[in-house]
This record gives structure tokens, sequence and C-alpha cells, in this order.
């Protein structure tokens, strides 16, 4: 796939600069656009998100990401820049992080910053490694202490120029995090509510969950082929009674949606023969066209996502590019917003009870 397939037009004035809650809404008031193929011709409708139940049916499984999200944005200095944010990322062991160093919340880098340069983060030690190959953006980072202590005292959630007020973390949390570990929320699962769950519950839909801790968000693809972008590794845990709960869906003819990129990968790096097993660890994967289809999984709820994303690149996987790409042209028509505090997207790509 060329990059330029990932390309679409989007206003900047689309991207969603605060929580739904600060527009007057409730977490389930944000809009909900339904994407699916009828008769081979792509069909898009419009709701709210408090009716995501009359989209699904008795029987079809939600796999939800439980991770919450980590106050993983740290105030950080330099002796020979100054002040500087470094966002963390990923852990890879007590003291190594996958990190961001950012001139501000609004600024990115690149930060004139060299191998072996030390710094410091929330009063802590840091010393840079190098970066991870092919996305210089980001820095493998040693801190002489454990930053999890540091986070509690001195951490903000990460946040983008496009958000211009600072929030809570609670704000940042959906309803099904119990695991901390994600630098960024893992978005897809924000505007569920409490009150939808049990609307949810009373239609006989099913939930299970999965851990994927997410790292910054999606880079963008530099590259000419899509499938030569880097992505780097992100802790997962698929457990035995959600393994068994996906594979016993499939086998009665019932519907799996994803709520979350993060949940397909997952569940596809879980996949292994004509199953899913239990499994944890890293995952690198990376689900493009070329890979073929996605094997675990018949819908996604999921934000709407940047031109020139990897993302984009699953959701052709998904439902194919026609039905994406005309979604995407309907949501920009409809003035849907983008990013974490933005509108729903659910795209079907088989009928109810159809294997």
């Amino acid at each position: 796939m060329k990059r330029d397939e990932l390309i679409f037009p989007r206003p900047l004035e689309l991207q969603a600069d605060m929580p739904a809650t600060e527009r007057g809404l409730a977490r389930d008031g944000v809009r909900l656009m339904v994407s699916r193929l009828e008769n081979g011709m792509p069909i898009h409708q419009h709701a709210h998100f408090h009716e995501l139940g009359r989209f699904l049916s008795a029987g079809d499984l939600l796999v939800v990401n439980r991770s919450a999200t980590l106050p993983a944005s740290l105030p950080a200095h330099h002796a020979g820049i100054g002040e500087f944010v470094l966002n963390l990322s990923t852990r890879y062991g007590p003291n190594l992080w996958l990190a961001e160093p950012r001139w501000s919340f609004a600024k990115p880098g690149p930060l004139p910053l060299k191998a072996g340069d030390v710094f410091d983060v929330g009063g802590l030690t840091g010393r840079l490694i190098q970066p991870f190959p092919g996305l210089n953006r980001l820095w493998f980072v040693h801190v002489c202490c454990d930053l999890m202590s540091v986070m509690a005292q001195v951490g903000r959630p990460i946040r983008y120029g496009y958000v211009q007020t600072e929030y809570p973390l609670d704000t940042y949390q959906t309803v099904f995090a119990t695991i901390p570990g994600s630098a960024e929320m893992p978005s897809a699962g924000y505007p569920f509510t409490e009150n939808l769950l049990s609307d949810l519950n009373e239609r006989g839909i099913q939930i299970a969950g999965v851990l994927l801790h997410t790292g910054v968000s999606s880079l963008e693809v530099e590259v000419e082929e899509v499938e030569q972008h880097p992505l780097y590794p992100e802790y997962f845990e698929v457990p035995t009674e959600t393994a068994e709960a996906v594979n016993l869906a499939h086998a009665e003819g019932r519907r799996v949606v994803a709520v979350g990129t993060t949940v397909i990968r997952a569940l596809e790096s879980a996949w292994e023969g004509n199953r899913v097993h239990p499994a944890k660890g890293f995952t690198r994967l990376f689900v493009h066209p070329a890979r073929g289809q996605l094997q675990s999984v018949n819908g996604l709820i999921t934000g709407l996502h940047d031109p020139i994303t990897s993302h984009l690149a699953m959701l052709y996987v998904l439902a194919g590019q026609d039905l994406i790409r005309t979604a995407y042209a309907e949501a920009v028509k409809e003035g849907y917003l983008w990013h974490e505090f933005g509108d729903s997207h659910l795209i079907l790509t088989t009928p109810p009870n159809q294997p």
C-alpha cells in the first residue's frame, strides 16, 4: 500500500478540543456513525453513542481494553536546552522506558539531543540511550529510580496542542480501566457509561476484556510503502476467559466487536491456527492490507483517526478501503469531531448471527 492512500482532507476545526462533558454532553452523548456494506454498497447511519445497542444484537460480544491511563507527561530539564517535557510511552523494565521528548505539550521535537545525554526528570537522573530505529522522535531512556512514584507526584496526562486546557487524570480513564499502564487513554472506550453498560446488558450483549498498554499516539507514516512503517512493542494480555468467549462466539456465529484498535492488535497477536489462545507479552503486530484479513473480529468501535496513520491501514483491512474512505468523507461532511474526546465510529463487517 502506498502512503498516498492514507491521505484524506480533514479540516483542523474538526479536532475535539475538550471532553464531551465540557461541551454540555454526557460521555455517551457524542455522535456515533455506523458503517457497513449492504448489497455491496457503503451505508453510513448517524446516531449518538448512547444508542449503540440499537445497532448490535443479542449475543454480540464486545471486547474492551482494561488498561488505565498513567499521568505519563513529566517535567524535565537538560543542561544544554533547559526545560522540556518528557512523555513516557512504554515501559520495558524497572528503569527502562521508551519516551518522547517535546518542547511542550503543544510543540513536538525534535530536540537537539544525543545518545548519552543526561537530564533531570521529576528530580531523578535520566540518560538517553538511543532513538527507536526508524522513529527518531522516540528515545529509549534509562532512569536511575522508579518513575511510577514520580508520575504520582508531578505527572500529568499526556495532551497535545488541540487541547488547551489541562484536565485531571480521571478525565482520561474509561469505565473499563482497572490496570494502570497506558501512556494515553485507550480512547475508544471513552464514551461508554454505566448507564450504557446496563442497557447493553439488558439487550443480551456480552463484554470481555483484554489488556494492551498503549504508548504515545500513532505516528504519521513517513515511508512510501506503508508496510515498511515501524511499530514499537506494546505489552498485551489476552486472558483465558476472553479467549474462550471469543472462540465460542465465532463457533456460534455471533459477532465479535473490538472496542478500539488496541483490542484488535491484542486479539490478532493471540490468534493461532483457527482460534484465539491465551497470551501475554509484547506485540509489534502491524495490521495492514498486505498481511491479509483479520481473523478475530467482525466489527470495531473506534474514534476517527488522522490522515496518514497506521490505524487507517488497519481499518482498510477490517472493512475495505472503499467503505472507510466514504465513511471519512461522510464524517467530514457532517462535522464529526476527531481525537480522544471526539465522536465515535462503529464499523460492522457481518450481519448479526452470520459466521
